[in-house]
């Protein structure tokens, strides 16, 4: 009998090995193949269905509906269904642990001055990133003139003594284009910025450098300037309000300011006279060209957007601070600011870091930005390190230590869901009117500025509302405090002056109760920009036979769209239709609108042409070619009354007698804006319809039940303006009459308090405590200190609930740090409030997003983190969660996860989700119609525009829009989407978790660091640290966290010892399992690897893994494994990979590039681009403690296979050992 055959083999790719650098071939349906001559392995493509060859350790693609096939590489067969599929999981699940890296850390350490023991130590426990705390600073060199008095008089604390040290010692330094080096302050809100300044500005003054220039938010801080030099003793130092003096030059006689501190704020660096003279001007002109002094950029992220996001555009004010710079390079520049770095493009204005540019790897801020956004959160923290590194930059905050975080969910109860629902069918109402009535109208208005105020007032209204549905929890919370001889702030961000103003200039300044202000916001949408046909005039009733009888004489030989348009043109300005809105509607659409562009309206502008008072004239003038003529030899049209000649006319009429002639203007408005029929009666008519649409809307907002503005329905609940503070922007309010009938408007101001000083007294009066509650808004609160000083009278605890979130969360840790500052008595507790309505976590979205990364509460407390990273959607996986919704509820693709509230096994309630969600997308304008053949039948007659996709943002604000049941489930289900998400990224190991503790029983260093480069600038180094790391788990450890963990009531049935249920290399490996905190969750235990970063739900934990009954038979195989795993990788002895294997492995070598990394970043980026797995081309940033001597190492994970590629780079000489 003939053997039958093997297959030809198939087809080979050639592929370049990344560690020895030899070509070898693997053939087609090869996923991942060792190198022959270094058993690097090498990933070629992704297989979740792939299986290892035992023979040549491939890892193969397996062909469809074959129990059998041959490997592709090797040619030996290979049984599908052996046991190798789930011990392909066991390692699997190994190598994605050591892919992990290990455990995301705490974020926060101590913090004491590293080389600087001068001064007392600061009044409150102040702590540092981890990442920063494992970087040393450069050493100190400067030496203060103002060291004595310091030492003396204890003004500055030990860390504002090193600032004001590294400050000056950095601007001895000019950076490569040739300007003097800059500092950043970036220390938190609280710590003692300000006094650090003064501070600087005095150290300066000693040197004779006379002039500083104190840029900062408000004007009222200035006070807070003034008592800062007082408290350093520089009570000799003016400190000159720019916002009192005049335009012309400072130091002249009549304006006498030769010397001292120029205090300005962002504003004003950006206004001019009248005159056309600019402050900038003006201060350029006061410092000189040579000046040396100080300039103090405070708040500084105030000048951000100098590089905006896109599709915005630069902010004058980051363009000012970027000029200013340019006008004074010698210039000592200092950047203060707690948020100033939290994101890449908030940097651009600080040119004088000299982190980008001439002698630097990044040729401008574009490349800085670009790769910095690839590096994710890991690129962030290691600038911070590198400018530490290099003395440029400090960064501490008070510790939140005593401080507590709560979460709490305001619930709509039936009252305001009803109020709700309705508002919601009532925009939904007026969505649809306008759109009808927009598609009737002759003359189309500017719908791109018609549709974005509709969505801004939309956006408003709604967010109103949700802060309204807060009011009671937020009362009852206030209460709560006071009786508990607490005091209490609550933050919000607008006011509702405007809606007040209206109001009161509407219906007076006595008015029955407080205004609703989402009622008020909606009426004055619908009043100023509902749209409407143009009013006909109407004609006597002879007048309106004639029209409709001319209109039917027009010659079929003398029309034409093309003459029509000439004579429009010709138009005189007069003559044509001066609308506003006409004019505008030719204006192509921005990509803010939601809908399509109108096209050019120009013909319609014009079509409306003046009737002549010139008929009896005896010459008049051709409209087209504007020559006057007798009036018997010109047409005249028997509508309009306008004159032209036969000959200018295109085609021209020539010989032909016209009794009746019709203009093409005249015809076009007839024939093509009219239909058949209409006369200007129906056009009446159509007028009238519509105004009667816009007063039934009118009605239908005016019958709406809606809550009271809520700062005045808070404060009054809380017992009027004599209990509460309010230290916010708006200059008038609305009280209770002394009757008790009905609400009076009056001014905040009164005949002892300026309206200028009505914030300091009410701030006073709550620090004095004679008012134990506080309102602030942004722009009332900037820089004020509402902390439980020790030196104020009210020294009760606070209690900072955020009834309103700000627009940013740069701007929430600013309100954050209105109660939380140095020198207090207790830490605040603070109350971050939500509706439980999904559409309003869009403000959490983007405070959660700023939080992560500064590293402020998300990280800093472990314990606030995980409540409030949860509402960060704004990401990429929050992206792509929204793409897959939508196109899911499009039916495009099907659904990843089941939708809320509908059975797997019930299709049909999945079908009518879909349904319903479709519909209530659609109703807020985020689906549009499908208005093209080429659309997919399965969109179903909608369509989503690309930009709109993955836009988060725009998703969340208008879901806002829709009934509060679907709403929530809707939002429900995007969550579970990103969720999915997200552990599919952490368990395929892409997922970016900042810095990553390593994590090990042992951790000791290797041989000693390589100093590979040195910064010829700061002297700063870059190390290469090699560590050997011990990670398994003695039998004796693992039963004591068994015993601890269930005498500490946490334990569950579940936990205990399990082996494998299939044999790898002849014997099933044991690990531990317990319960974690969440639900059907298990941790899990290796004797070989310790605890893994990835928990394990309890059906794949009994799918994979039998529980041991016997003690004795879990120690066996424990101990077993801890023994064999000293010596070898998981592999076996067989593993051709050898020492360089370490999966599974107890002992393992890692290497971390700790210093500077941005003079180096180009060589590294570089080396890490040639890594074969994905994990290993990404920044990871790790931290290492070695157990001996507790040194603390943070620097850039460098995968064993890069090494040598980074040493090359460096020009390090590579030994043989390595």
């Amino acid at each position: 009998m003939l053997q039958q055959p093997q297959p030809p083999p198939l087809p080979a790719v050639r592929a370049r090995c990344a560690g020895c650098r030899t070509y070898f071939h693997a053939a087609q349906g090869v996923t991942e193949l060792p190198c022959p001559n270094c058993q690097m392995p090498h990933v070629f493509s992704l297989d979740p269905a792939a299986i290892r060859c035992p023979a040549c350790k491939a890892l193969v693609n397996c062909p469809s509906k074959l129990a059998k096939f041959p490997c592709p590489q090797c040619r030996v067969e290979l049984d599908v269904h052996v046991d190798g599929e789930d011990v392909n999981e066991l390692l699997n699940e190994v190598e994605q642990d050591e892919d992990d890296g290990g455990m995301a850390g705490e974020t926060f350490t101590d913090y004491r001055p590293a080389k600087l023991s001068i001064g007392p130590l600061h009044p409150d426990p102040i702590v540092e990133t981890s990442s920063l705390s494992a970087v040393q600073p450069p050493e100190p060199t400067y030496d203060p003139k103002i060291k004595d008095e310091l030492q003396c008089l204890k003004t500055l604390s030990c860390l504002q003594i090193e600032t004001l040290v590294y400050a000056c010692q950095r601007h001895l330094q000019h950076i490569q284009d040739g300007a003097r080096a800059g500092f950043f302050i970036g220390d938190g809100a609280g710590v003692g910025k300000g006094r650090t300044v003064a501070g600087l500005i005095w150290e300066n003054w000693h040197h004779g450098r006379k002039k500083a220039l104190w840029i900062s938010v408000g004007s009222d801080l200035k006070f807070d300037a003034r008592r800062d030099l007082d408290d350093m003793g520089a009570s000799c130092i003016e400190v000159h309000a720019l916002n009192k003096l005049p335009y012309t030059k400072l130091d002249t006689k009549t304006v006498g300011v030769r010397e001292g501190v120029i205090f300005l704020t962002y504003s004003s660096l950006i206004a001019s006279s009248d005159k056309g003279r600019t402050r900038m001007q003006q201060l350029v002109q006061w410092c000189g060209s040579k000046f040396d002094g100080l300039i103090i950029f405070d708040e500084c992220h105030k000048a951000k957007n100098l590089v905006p996001e896109k599709g915005k555009k630069s902010t004058r004010t980051g363009e000012a601070v970027l000029d200013i710079q340019a006008q004074l390079p010698e210039a000592r520049v200092v950047y203060c600011s707690a948020t100033g770095a939290s994101e890449p493009r908030n940097m651009a204005y600080m040119v004088r870091l000299g982190l980008w540019g001439v002698g630097t790897f990044f040729s401008d801020f574009g490349e800085f930005h670009d790769a910095l956004e690839k590096g994710g959160v890991g690129a962030l923290e290691l600038v911070a390190m590198d400018m530490k590194a290099r003395g440029m930059y400090l960064c501490r905050t008070l510790s939140y230590k005593g401080a507590e975080f709560e979460v709490i969910e305001a619930t709509l109860d039936d009252k305001m869901t009803n109020a709700y629902k309705t508002a919601t069918e009532v925009w939904v109402d007026l969505r649809q009117k306008l759109l009808s009535t927009i598609s009737l109208l002759p003359e189309k208005p500017n719908t791109r500025l018609l549709w974005r105020l509709y969505w801004a007032t939309h956006q408003r209204f709604f967010r109103h509302l949700c802060m309204s549905a807060k009011v009671p929890t937020a009362v009852r919370l206030v209460k709560q405090a006071l009786r508990e001889d607490k005091c209490v702030v609550i933050g919000l961000q607008s006011t509702g002056e405007a809606r007040t103003e209206e109001a009161v200039s509407k219906y007076g300044s006595e008015l029955d109760d407080f205004i609703s202000g989402p009622r008020e916001l909606m009426l004055k949408f619908v009043e100023d920009y509902y749209p409407l046909p143009k009013k006909p005039e109407l004609l006597p009733d002879d007048g309106v036979k004639e029209l409709q009888r001319k209109r039917h004489l027009a010659s079929p030989d003398v029309s034409g769209k093309s003459r029509a348009r000439k004579v429009a043109k010709l138009l005189h300005p007069s003559d044509a239709d001066s609308d506003e809105e006409s004019e505008t509607a030719s204006v192509p659409e921005s990509s803010d609108s939601d809908y399509g562009p109108e096209g050019d309206e120009s013909d319609a502008a014009a079509s409306d042409v003046e009737s002549s008072d010139s008929d009896y004239d005896e010459f008049q003038k051709c409209e087209i070619c504007s020559t006057e003529e007798e009036r018997e030899n010109l047409l005249q049209c028997s509508c309009c009354g306008k004159y032209a000649h036969q000959s200018c006319l295109v085609p021209p009429i020539r010989d032909i007698i016209l009794k009746e002639w019709a203009c093409n203007l005249c015809k076009n408005k007839t024939v093509e804006y009219l239909p058949p029929g209409t006369n200007i009666i129906e056009q009446q008519k159509s007028y009238d319809i519509a105004v009667d649409d816009k007063k039934k809307i009118l009605e239908m907002i005016r019958a709406l039940d809606l809550p009271n503005n809520p700062l005045d329905d808070v404060i009054d609940q809380l017992g009027g303006h004599e209990k509460v503070a309010e230290i916010t922007g708006r200059k008038g309010m609305l009280v209770r009459a002394p009757s008790g009938m009905g609400v009076v408007y009056q001014t905040r101001n009164t005949k002892d308090v300026t309206a200028e000083m009505v914030n300091m007294n009410e701030k006073m009066l709550f620090m004095e405590g004679k008012k134990l509650v506080a309102i602030i808004s942004e722009a009332g609160s900037a820089g004020v200190s509402l902390q439980a000083d020790r030196r104020a009278r009210n020294q009760k605890r606070r209690v900072h609930l955020t009834l309103e979130l700000p627009w940013s969360a740069d701007r929430a840790i600013q309100q954050f740090g209105r109660t939380h500052r140095s020198n207090q008595v207790s830490a605040p507790e603070y109350r971050l409030l939500f509706t439980n309505l999904g559409g309003e976590r869009r403000f959490a979205s983007a405070v959660a997003k700023r939080l992560e990364s500064l590293g402020a509460l998300t990280q800093g407390d472990r314990r606030a983190g995980p409540s409030l990273s949860a509402y960060n959607y704004d990401s990429a996986y929050g992206k792509r969660a929204l793409m897959v919704l939508y196109r899911g509820i499009m039916e495009l693709d099907p659904l990843p996860v089941v939708p809320p509230g509908c059975l797997s096994d019930r299709p049909d309630t999945i079908k009518g989700f879909i349904m319903q969600a479709k519909a209530a997308i659609a109703s807020v304008g985020i689906f549009k119609d499908a208005s093209h053949d080429d659309i997919d039948p399965r969109w179903l007659s909608c369509h989503i525009d690309d930009k709109d996709i993955h836009d988060i943002g725009r998703f969340l604000n208008r879901i806002l829009g829709i009934a509060p049941e679907t709403q929530n489930r809707l939002f429900e289900l995007f969550v579970n989407i990103l969720d999915l998400l997200v552990q599919k990224a952490r368990i395929e190991g892409n997922l970016d978790t900042g810095i990553i503790d390593l994590k090990a029983n042992i951790i000791k260093l290797k041989g000693t660091p390589k100093n590979v480069y040195v910064d010829q600038m700061s002297g700063a180094s870059t190390i290469l640290y090699t560590f050997i790391l011990d990670r398994g788990v003695s039998w004796e450890l693992a039963n004591t966290m068994l015993n601890e963990t269930q005498k500490a009531g946490f334990g569950s049935s579940g936990d205990g010892f399990y082996k494998s249920k299939r044999e790898w290399l002849g014997k099933r490996h044991v690990i531990l399992a317990f319960q974690s905190s969440a639900p059907a969750m298990y941790k899990i235990v290796r004797p070989t690897t310790g605890e893994s970063p990835r928990d394990m739900h309890l059906a794949e934990l009994t799918r994979k893994y039998l529980k041991v009954s016997s003690l004795e038979a879990a120690k066996i195989g424990w101990e077993d494994d801890y023994e064999a795993s000293s010596k070898r990788c998981m592999h076996g002895p067989k593993c051709k990979l050898g020492k360089f294997c370490s999966v599974g492995s107890r002992l393992q070598e890692v290497n971390v590039l700790g210093g500077v990394i941005l003079p180096v970043w180009g060589k590294i980026q570089m080396a890490l681009s040639k890594q074969v797995r994905q994990i290993h081309k990404r920044l990871r940033i790790v931290r290492v403690e070695t157990t001996s001597d507790n040194r603390h190492i943070v620097g850039l994970l460098v995968p064993n296979a890069a090494v040598d590629t980074v040493l090359e780079g460096l020009h390090w000489p590579i030994e043989l050992d390595d």
